[in-house]
């Protein structure tokens, strides 16, 4: 009676974990939604509601799910974009074009990054002009005392375009007062803009300006804020990069000003990054503010400088807008940018997670498939660990041997436990023996497990990286999910029932590894462990393909190295087998786990 009182508590909980599960999912991935496909490709991934609406649930990659929204942004591309006063953008990596109404970079696209997974879907817009449903821009301009300085409606004169890699454009703005403002922009083969703004002062007396930059954006098209993945305002002050505020944060405080020197500042979403880099040297004064209707801001503002009559005074920034791409981040900081490349949030494991992504990029390197690589990662990983594999299984050995040793033991000591544990540990030194060699290889496993969950689920490099058949994005769920057929069927299942092949494999190769175990005696633990494999395959289907990948192999890679392993050790296999034989006697017998008749 307690076993089975033991079961059912064990199944109405693992129960409450599938629906707990999948009611965080949703949470931390909610599903957006319905759009039609025409809008979305029209209106770029990272889009917004209207200004002053309510920005409603992020998603995981952020971007417009209301269709009135996407349509509104749409239209006002088209309308803004047409203005006479615009000067083209066109880079290696970046489109679009500059706004001289205001001198603001409003108009960003990103050549090498599609929406979805579809070859048609188009290329991901990151900036779009005020005003519109996906606003976020950047301006550029002085603040000035008894001077007049160029403003949010001026009309900046520029030099031929388009702005290109080997061609810098140059905006200028005379005052009509003696003073010409000049903002000299170039641009890199990435995502790195650099502003030069210089004032020239031909008056007869000194003036005094200060040089200012902003990122401006809605918390609407915002990516999802989660526990392990930040959204949100971030940058490097002091000798740390911030994760700790989000839009709601700046919302309730109005302005927060980072403490420390500010090496970058602006807004991250899990796949892409808009950044203020101040010149090398300066101190600028920084915050974050929430200008309302879901519109917040990065200021970057320089100390006050006097500029002599007949004299000039510049001052550079530069401005990333782009995909965080690790290889193109780290690069930028070993050029000088303060911890730019954590602008990924690695977390507290970075110094493991990145060794991880570098071996699988090795191997994407030379094999052209990231699915493949993380197949070839898990093969070298287990074979690095077969050594502490085999002494497990060899301490496992150890272990059934001294068996008849240990139970003597536990029945003489059995009214004095302290006596009893001290027997048995001065008998694992004689014997040589340590009971927790074999769990080593899974304790080592978890770290590895996490490194490889946040790699697929943070860097951009494994965003829409097919597989193989039907897998066409390995840091998404498995697509074919058995309760539509395999998408046949139009409907999608709640994630908790969202079972794929994938999840199906992994379910089997557990089952498959914990039945080459020794038998556990305990009648509850053998019912937990056959629970175990079906509810982790409910619980693993809505995590990324890749990550299945990799659990399945190493599952296969088990079974082999276990098969491998009774053959170099038969004792064991040999008291694997008895253990399973007396277990099934007993069950059909009726005993109870210390081997009595179990009263009815």
């Amino acid at each position: 009676m307690d076993n089975q009182r033991n079961l059912l508590v064990a199944v109405v909980l693992c129960g409450l974990l599938l629906l707990g599960w999948d009611a965080g999912m949703r949470w931390f991935y909610p599903q957006p939604a319905p759009t039609t496909q025409s809008a979305q490709l029209e209106a770029g991934n990272d889009a917004a509601v209207p200004v002053g609406a309510a920005p409603g649930k992020p998603t995981r990659e952020g971007g417009l799910t209301d269709p009135v929204a996407i349509e509104q942004e749409r239209t006002d591309l088209v309308t803004s974009l047409a203005a006479p006063t615009r000067v083209r953008i066109d880079s290696p990596e970046v489109i679009g074009s500059i706004n001289l109404v205001g001198a603001r970079i409003d108009d960003i696209t990103l050549k090498t990054h599609r929406q979805t997974v579809k070859k048609d879907s188009g290329p991901v817009r990151l900036f779009s002009p005020q005003g519109t449903p996906a606003q976020q821009f950047a301006q550029f301009g002085w603040v000035g005392e008894g001077v007049a300085v160029p403003d949010a409606t001026t009309v900046w004169q520029a030099s031929a375009g388009p702005l290109s890699e080997t061609n810098p454009v140059t905006l200028s703005w005379d005052n009509g007062q003696g003073q010409l403002y000049r903002i000299e922009l170039s641009i890199d083969e990435h995502y790195m803009i650099t502003a030069d703004q210089s004032v020239s002062n031909t008056g007869a007396a000194p003036i005094v300006v200060r040089p200012f930059a902003t990122v401006s954006r809605t918390s609407a098209t915002a990516s999802s804020d989660t526990w392990n993945v930040h959204s949100g305002p971030i940058g490097a002050f002091g000798d740390t990069v911030i994760f700790g505020n989000d839009y709601d944060d700046v919302a309730e405080a109005g302005t927060i000003t980072p403490e420390g020197r500010a090496s970058w500042l602006g807004f991250t979403d899990i796949y892409w990054l808009s950044a203020l880099i101040p010149e090398a040297g300066t101190d600028p004064a920084v915050d974050f503010r929430s200008l309302g209707s879901n519109i917040f801001r990065a200021d970057m503002i320089y100390q006050p400088v006097t500029v002599p009559a007949g004299k000039q005074f510049s001052r550079t920034t530069r401005l990333f807008a782009g995909a965080k791409d690790t290889t193109v981040l780290d690069a930028y900081e070993d050029a000088g940018v303060a911890k730019f490349g954590y602008a990924i949030d690695w977390g507290w494991f970075a110094w493991f997670e990145k060794p991880i992504f570098w071996l699988l990029s090795t191997l994407f390197s030379l094999v052209g498939n990231f699915g493949v690589a993380i197949i070839l990662l898990t093969v070298i990983i287990r074979a690095l660990m077969f050594p502490i594999a085999q002494r497990g299984f060899a301490s496992m050995a150890s272990m059934k041997a001294i068996q008849p040793k240990m139970k003597a033991l536990q029945e003489r000591y059995k009214d004095d436990k302290p006596k009893q544990q001290q027997e048995i540990m001065a008998l694992y030194k004689k014997e040589g023996v340590n009971p927790l060699a074999g769990c080593l290889p899974m304790l080592i496993q978890i770290p590895i497990f996490f490194a490889l969950y946040k790699v697929l689920i943070l860097t951009i490099e494994m965003r829409h990286q097919p597989f193989i058949l039907w897998i066409k994005d390995l840091s998404a769920p498995d697509p074919a999910m058995i309760l539509n057929l395999f998408g046949l069927l139009p409907f999608t299942p709640p994630s908790f029932l969202g079972i794929g092949v994938l999840a199906v494999l992994l379910g089997l190769t557990m089952w498959m590894t914990f039945k080459l175990n020794p038998a556990a005696m305990d009648p509850m633990q053998q019912q937990i462990f056959n629970i175990m494999p079906w509810m982790l395959m409910f619980v693993m289907a809505p995590f990324a393909a890749g990550l299945l990948v990799y659990w399945v192999t190493s599952n296969i890679l088990t079974l082999a190295q276990q098969s491998y392993l009774y053959s170099k050790h038969p004792q064991l296999r040999a008291q694997a087998d008895k253990d399973k034989e007396d277990a099934e006697r007993a069950k059909t017998r009726g005993d109870g786990p210390d081997g009595k008749q179990s009263k009815t």
